[in-house]
């Protein structure tokens, strides 16, 4: 008599991932907890970025492009006066400039210049394909070349906080926006240079951080339990023909 294969659970599930943890790596970490291979998510985060991460469980794993192409939420910190060569926390510094004793008001009207339709250039430091070679390992041989703009779309850019050299924000943008390459432009823009600091993304689509369980409980959870937290793929994309 030979052994009945375990059941393949589907369906997405809302991840509030850790701080310093690659997306592929809950991917990972998800397979051996459920004990299966056909697991993704729609929407990269950096390692240094927290928050929402949209996993596809299963055959969810077919509905990939209709939620990667989701609108995105975000709360920030960007640190004025330090320019980094990721634009982030995570890279190397490059440039140290004072900072002007800014007011709100001024940080608010350098803000309002971003939003709307604009062409964005992506960071060197990032995960898109060149002649099959991922950008971010050319920047760490040193090379620089030519990006292809990205035409986004910024909804929303408000100052949560201002605490010089720190600004805290929440974005609302289209999909595919480099929020650390915003940050970057930010402090071009107010003549001190910036990096993001920090990141948490709090929404993408309809799913918000609420609906999240973070890695290590979900971790904690049985099969079965986790199963119950899977939002059906018709749920999470409704209208699109199944």
């Amino acid at each position: 008599m030979s052994l009945q294969a375990p059941k393949e659970i589907e369906g997405v599930l809302l991840v509030d991932k850790p701080r310093g943890l690659t997306s592929h790596d809950v991917v990972y970490r998800l397979r051996r907890k459920l004990q299966m291979k056909k697991i993704g998510h729609a929407g990269t985060l950096d390692p240094m970025a927290t928050g929402l991460l949209v996993m596809l469980i299963g055959k969810a794993t077919r509905i990939s492009q209709f939620l990667m192409s989701a609108d995105k939420a975000y709360e920030g910190e960007a640190t004025l006066g330090i320019v980094t060569d990721s634009q982030d926390a995570e890279g190397e510094v490059m440039e140290t400039r004072p900072v002007p004793p800014l007011t709100e008001d001024e940080v608010r009207a350098a803000m309002r210049g971003f939003l709307g339709d604009q062409y964005q250039t992506p960071p060197m430091h990032s995960a898109i394909k060149v002649e099959g070679v991922p950008l971010y390992k050319m920047a760490r041989k040193g090379e620089v070349i030519d990006r292809e703009p990205r035409f986004i779309r910024i909804m929303a850019f408000d100052l949560l906080s201002c605490s010089l050299p720190q600004l805290t924000f929440s974005l609302r943008c289209t999909k595919g926006t480099y929020v650390r390459t915003i940050a970057h432009d930010l402090g071009q823009k107010l003549g001190c240079g910036a990096h993001l600091s920090a990141l948490r993304r709090t929404a993408s689509g309809s799913f918000t951080i609420a609906q999240c369980l973070g890695l290590e409980a979900i971790e904690a959870l049985t099969p079965a339990e986790i199963e119950r937290r899977l939002i059906p793929v018709h749920e999470a994309t409704p209208g699109v023909g199944r």
